[in-house]
């Protein structure tokens, strides 16, 4: 199938401990909760692009378990296109290790197994499905190399390229050079830029546009997002005030959500408030992929309409 967003997706199968709070070293703590849920940055913001209405495709590698049959069933239920997602017989699927306190903030260990096994020929396979996209969506959870053939093969084919830069990591030149739109959290542009701790996010978000020819998205959780365009100057886009159970997924709900209504042509301040509000309703639920909004749920809350 063509696509609209084409995701170059990682798979995490998470294993979520909730806790009155994170354990000390060498402390044992009983937790209140334990669930499972299908994530992976990748995979959770395809989930995301499919459930803003843009039809929606992945690239990645499963293992050949109990968790990758779980993932296969959730992508047919949301009619995201897996024919270019891999069984790999020597690695597992990724698991995820999220430890979710009373507040709903979360810290996660990740083995990522499956994913680094992805390759630059996974990549070139797939060439015709990045292609024939609208939008491709990357994160920093796969081999850099295969991270990188994606983008300049999208590059070349005139997509628009949109880089999550998470977990936080050097972005090559090669990469940066082929980015359209960049997103990171407040933490990642920090630690990407190397600011310091008293640096005001929009003096830090200034040096780290400038020059670029990328639009950069600076998301601030319930503060919504700091938008700077080559030539168009910054907004920043208001969030939503919500009631927070699970932060799990927010991130990525935001992006897949921008990358379906940047593929539907929304420009970028329109596409950054649906998103907003997106993620504002994902962290309303608990899970990853599970908690991504419907689009009438997103445009309920922002309470303006949309593009179809």
């Amino acid at each position: 199938m063509s696509a609209d967003v084409c995701v170059l997706a990682s798979f995490m199968y998470d294993l979520v401990a909730t806790a009155p709070r994170r354990p000390g070293p060498g402390e044992t703590l009983i937790g209140s909760q334990f669930a499972t849920f299908v994530g992976g940055k990748g995979f959770n913001q395809a989930v995301a692009a499919a459930r803003a209405g843009a039809t929606t495709a992945v690239i990645g590698r499963l293992g050949e378990d109990l968790f990758a049959a779980e993932f296969r069933e959730f992508l047919g239920a949301e009619g995201i296109g897996a024919t270019d997602v891999s069984s790999d017989p020597e690695h597992g699927t990724g698991v995820g290790l999220p430890v979710l306190d009373e507040t709903g903030q979360n810290s996660i260990i990740v083995i990522p197994r499956a994913n680094l096994a992805v390759t630059v020929a996974d990549v070139e396979a797939a060439r015709a499905r990045i292609e024939s996209a609208t939008v491709l969506l990357l994160q920093l959870e796969l081999p850099m190399d295969a991270t990188v053939r994606a983008a300049r093969i999208a590059r070349a084919a005139g997509v628009r390229v949109v880089l999550n830069p998470a977990p936080a990591a050097t972005v090559p030149a090669d990469l940066a050079d082929a980015v359209d739109v960049l997103v990171p959290n407040e933490p990642e542009l920090r630690q990407l830029t190397g600011a310091r701790a008293d640096e005001l996010v929009l003096d830090v978000a200034r040096r780290a546009a400038a020059g670029r020819s990328y639009a950069l998205i600076v998301t601030l959780g319930p503060d919504g997002a700091l938008v700077l365009e080559p030539g168009r100057g910054e907004v920043h886009v208001p969030g939503l005030r919500v009631d927070v159970l699970d932060t799990i997924g927010a991130g990525d709900a935001f992006c897949g959500s921008l990358g379906a209504r940047l593929a539907a042509g929304d420009p970028i301040t329109e596409a950054v408030a649906f998103a907003n509000a997106a993620a504002a309703v994902s962290v309303t639920r608990r899970g990853g992929a599970a908690s991504a909004p419907r689009r009438a749920e997103v445009l309920d809350l922002a309470g303006t309409p949309a593009r179809t």
